[in-house]
């Protein structure tokens, strides 16, 4: 029996008529674009203007059929600018081009070995900084252009040279470039009915036309561009020159082209997979496969005469937004351009050197991202990312990845052995802090710090840090046995946002477990404050040796966070490391007899109950009292999702008064007046506002949002349900997302991983939106006494993101990552903790108010 597929009649025929007509309109977008920017980057290498041309058809038609991206525009290598000049002006044009044809067979080699991956291995600090380093050196570069003179051999040079070139103004260059600066950079923001018409033209192209036609109907004598006869285009001859200088200068080739294209690759990867629907996708990059086509690429580029080719951002983020379906589009725009170069050479003759100075000038500014600095100076890589920028700049491209990657190593190491250890007197009690790794570098500190405390006190050791060696265990345990027969007690700690290895959690366990069998050998019950602390110690005790309480130390102090332990089965307690601690063996209990399976219902819900009553409320009812007493007066209202994996006290560090949380499926903000308002949003909102003065306001999403996705797999016409009716107020966050004249959401550093992550980004930035509409929400804000916060919390990650002010210049709003150093080091608005919303001023997050 044969199977007849639905479409197999009229309907292919219908889809692929519009796939070719959505690839054609995208492919003549990313020509226009295409067509300035390699004019510029050859300008901008110092090559003949064809080679950029050459490179950008060869791009677009090889790697674009070859390739393994199939929305990935390739073309003149932007990367790879200051290192083609370099190259032009030692060996000479046709010498370069013959090391672009080396390097695209390295490429190809480097392909068929399936290294491709292995190029990702570089920090992205050393990527980020190598690409700002060549944006700062384009930019210097043009700058003598565009001012009306000629750029020098090095970016030093250019920078030494400018007060030179100020004195020696030629205002008509400068007026034509800076008409192109303008219309380059108001061109997206034209306001009104006829600018969304004309930003329909893409800005580049709309920046070189309008001052490629203000130079000719004004008359102005500026330099232009010339275009010699393809027949007396270079084509490339042997190598001449020092072979070591031939090898480094094919190595740097294909290195820096080959990170270059793979890491615009998994961009654009990831650009299509948050923008479209899974069944509107072409395939996932397959790195090799675009390496070879690399290669490919440049193997003819070179024998052509062309520039080195790479994947490029900007020309494949034009692409996707324009609606490209398939690789047709890349071909088809390498087509445009190698008619345009044999067509339109009268008209591109017309375009002033000035004009395209200023578009690579723009583009080499925009390469020095401030997302990416944002990027690492949260990850604390800043001086690896400024030492490879001033490296690229002052030595170049190679030279400046050398040093960028012994810089990384050195930071790395530095990271390693640095342990900060001291000691403070608190009421009676010696607290020993150990921040950083303890390996054996660090015994000598912990032993002089150890050895000042005097026989018989009151310790608490807190271990922050993810990794303790055996050294550094033996020094703890060996004084820890003097100290408790000379009858001290020991605590043994870790901070709660803490992640330690299985050996570390092992080590920690050991000594603290040790520590607790010595206090009651050698002082018996100690008074009420060391009790509260055993009481803590032994909870914890529990969960190690497969109690099913949780005592888990990350769920201190609010909760004990029941289903964290009970839901794994006994075999997930036994301690991965323990193995690398073999004294931990003898203070191990017997084994604990598995334990009975997991209640539900009320059972579970009493279980909860009494371990709340047993191990928490004696830490807050203290402080519950004193709510009680005085009432709340929460400092932010928290509006985030019903969604059982989001524990808002959890991921906020924060305690009983803290917040006023108000939760929905999907944390929407009915707009005021919408059709089916459910009040109570709106009345929990007017509440907080203004009875309760709260100063900040903040909407959280999270991953996974099961609302999201039912709206992304909502059908028309669907009964109505009351699910179906409270998502319509949801509806604003689709047509956001789907809209081109709103600014879109992303993670920084990254783009986000599907369409239902693109949706819980830009919902959260909706009903922040949302908010704005309520009348008491608006008064406070005008009056300059409360902040909106938007946050989004990655479940499967455990990490929080907090929205940035602003847009990137992308045009895009950033949710950044928050440390946990957040608190500390991050700017910051007055009274608002970024790192641990919630937490009062002046109170360590995690710990009782």
């Amino acid at each position: 029996m044969t199977a007849t597929s639905p479409t197999a009649h009229g309907t292919p025929r219908k889809g692929h008529r519009a796939d070719l007509h959505a690839d054609l309109s995208a492919s003549l977008t990313v020509f226009l674009i295409a067509l300035p920017l390699s004019l510029g980057i050859a300008l901008a290498t110092g090559a003949p203007l064809q080679a950029g041309l050459v490179a950008a058809a060869v791009g677009g038609m090889v790697a674009g059929r070859l390739g393994g991206t199939p929305l990935l525009v390739s073309g003149p290598a932007t990367g790879l600018t200051v290192v083609t000049a370099e190259l032009i002006q030692h060996y000479g044009w046709r010498t370069t081009c013959a090391i672009t044809v080396l390097a695209g067979c390295c490429q190809l080699g480097l392909a068929a070995l399936r290294t491709a991956r292995s190029a990702l291995m570089v920090s992205p600090a050393i990527v980020h900084g190598m690409l700002a380093g060549v944006g700062v050196t384009i930019a210097l570069a043009q700058l003598h252009i565009v001012l009306g003179g000629t750029p020098q051999s090095s970016a030093l040079a250019n920078v030494l040279g400018l007060p030179g070139q100020l004195a020696q103004l030629h205002p008509a260059a400068l007026g034509v470039s800076a008409l192109t600066l303008v219309v380059l950079l108001g061109w997206p923001r034209l306001p009104g009915r006829i600018g969304l018409a004309l930003r329909k033209v893409p800005a580049a192209l709309a920046a070189v036309a309008t001052a490629t036609a203000f130079a000719a109907l004004t008359g102005l004598s500026v330099p232009r561009v010339d275009l010699p006869s393809w027949r007396s285009h270079a084509l490339p001859e042997l190598p001449e020159g020092p072979v070591l200088g031939i090898i480094a200068a094919v190595l740097t080739v294909t290195l820096v082209g080959s990170v270059e294209s793979l890491l615009s690759a998994v961009a654009t990867d990831k650009l299509i997979a948050s923008q479209r629907r899974t069944g509107n996708r072409p395939p996932r990059a397959d790195l090799d496969r675009e390496l070879r086509g690399q290669g490919a690429a440049n193997v003819l580029s070179g024998l052509l005469g062309g520039l080195p080719v790479a994947g490029g951002a900007v020309r494949s983020v034009a692409n996707v937004k324009s609606g490209a379906v398939s690789r047709r589009s890349v071909m088809l725009h390498g087509l445009w351009i190698l008619l345009a170069a044999a067509l339109l050479v009268p008209v591109l003759d017309l375009i002033p050197l000035a004009a395209l100075a200023a578009l690579v000038m723009a583009l080499g500014v925009q390469m020095v991202s401030a997302t990416h600095l944002r990027t690492v100076t949260r990850h604390r890589e800043i001086a690896v990312y400024v030492t490879t920028i001033a490296a690229v700049v002052l030595g170049g491209v190679l030279e400046g990845v050398a040093i960028g990657i012994a810089v990384a190593v050195a930071i790395a190491l530095h990271r390693l052995a640095r342990t900060r250890i001291t000691v403070e007197v608190q009421d009676g009690v010696h607290r020993v802090w150990a921040r950083g790794q303890l390996t054996f570098l660090a015994v000598p500190r912990l032993s002089r710090v150890l050895n000042q405390i005097p026989p018989g006190g009151r310790v608490v050791v807190e271990l922050d840090g993810s990794f303790m060696d055996h050294a550094a265990y033996e020094t703890l345990q060996d004084w820890q046995h003097a100290h408790l027969v000379h009858g001290g007690s020991l605590e043994v700690t870790g901070r709660s946002t803490t992640r330690m290895t299985g050996a570390d959690r092992a080590n920690r366990t050991h000594l603290a477990h040790q520590a607790h069998q010595g206090q009651q050998a050698h002082q018996g019950h100690q008074a009420h404050r060391a009790d509260r602390a055993d009481r803590a110690d032994r909870v914890e005790q529990r969960s190690h040796r497969g109690g099913h309480r949780g005592g888990h130390q990350c769920c201190r102090p609010w909760t004990p966070w029941m289903n964290h332990c009970d839901h794994r089965p006994t075999a997930e307690h036994t301690i991965p490391g323990a193995a690398t601690a073999p004294d931990a063996l003898e203070a191990v209990e017997a084994p604990a007899p598995a334990p009975a399976p997991r209640r539900r219902g009320a059972g579970q819900l009493a279980s909860g109950i009494s371990a709340f009553q047993r191990d928490t409320a004696p830490h807050v009812r203290e402080e519950l009292a004193r709510l009680a007493r005085e009432g709340q007066r929460p400092s932010q209202l928290f509006l985030t999702c019903a969604d059982s994996r989001l524990v808002t006290s959890m991921i906020t560090a924060s305690g009983p008064g803290d917040l006023f949380t108000v939760r929905n499926v999907g944390n929407l903000v009915p707009l005021p007046g919408a059709e089916g308002t459910d009040d109570s949003v709106a009345a929990a909102i007017e509440y907080a506002v203004d009875v309760l003065k709260v100063d900040s306001i903040t909407v959280c999403g999270h991953s996974g949002c099961g609302a999201m996705q039912a709206l992304l797999n909502s059908t028309p016409g669907a009964p109505m349900t009351p699910l179906r009716r409270w998502l319509r107020h949801g509806l604003p966050s689709l047509e956001r997302m789907a809209s081109r004249h709103h600014a879109w959401a992303r993670i920084a550093g990254r783009l986000p991983a599907d369409a239902v992550e693109q949706l819980c980004l830009t919902n959260v930035v909706q009903q922040l939106e949302h908010l704005r509409a309520h009348e008491s929400v608006a008064r406070r804000l005008a009056e300059g006494t409360l902040e909106l916060h938007g946050m989004y919390f990655h479940v499967g990650e455990a990490q929080a993101y907090l929205l940035s002010e602003g847009e990137d210049f992308f045009d895009c709003r950033v949710f950044d990552s928050v440390g946990h150093q957040a608190g500390e080091h991050a700017e910051q608005p007055a009274g608002h903790h970024v790192g641990h919303v919630g937490v009062p001023a002046g109170q360590p997050a995690g710990q009782p108010a």
